[in-house]
């Protein structure tokens, strides 16, 4: 087994406490924002910090999602994705951890079922999230030569789950947004 394998097997190994830890924070967010009564100033602060996480957010997975496809079209290469792709994934996480925190105080209702695909949307993402990371680490670690077909579509499979929830999630907004 060479060095790549190895670093591989240590990313695959730290990936399930990531989850866990997803998970409780999730639940956490979830159980807290059942239980705070914000008023209408702190209210309007947290959707203003909701939809600024969310330009970061979502706009960062956009970019990342871009330059996937910029490698599809023969545009770039994997190499060039990746390095030019690493750095976003901090505003990515910074983004889904402003939504989760401003979404707390705006009050989500778990009784109502949009409400509760929205919320298993956000979980979702962030276990997508951890695993895309953990992804991208071993196609940076294997290089070139060692992406292979299975890694690919992991990451393609990954990228179309990424839009399907931040989508998702951004509709259900809206429409719980609208009198």
């Amino acid at each position: 087994m060479g060095p790549g394998r190895s670093r591989g097997s240590v990313s695959r190994r730290l990936v399930w406490p990531a989850d866990v830890l997803v998970c409780l924070v999730w639940v956490a967010s979830v159980w807290v924002a059942t239980r705070v009564e914000a008023g209408p100033g702190l209210r309007t602060t947290a959707l203003f910090v909701h939809l600024g996480a969310l330009v970061l957010g979502m706009g960062s997975v956009l970019t990342i999602d871009y330059y996937g496809l910029l490698w599809l079209c023969g545009k770039r290469t994997l190499r060039q994705v990746l390095d030019f792709t690493a750095p976003l994934h901090v505003p990515v996480w910074t983004g889904l951890a402003g939504m989760v925190l401003s979404g707390v105080v705006l009050g989500p209702d778990p009784a109502v079922a949009l409400i509760r695909v929205k919320l298993a949307l956000v979980l979702l993402i962030a276990i997508n999230g951890v695993h895309a990371q953990a992804l991208h680490r071993t196609l940076q670690e294997q290089g070139d030569e060692g992406a292979t077909r299975r890694l690919l579509v992991r990451g393609g499979i990954s990228a179309v789950v990424s839009q399907l929830g931040w989508w998702g999630a951004v509709a259900i907004g809206f429409l719980n947004s609208r009198p």
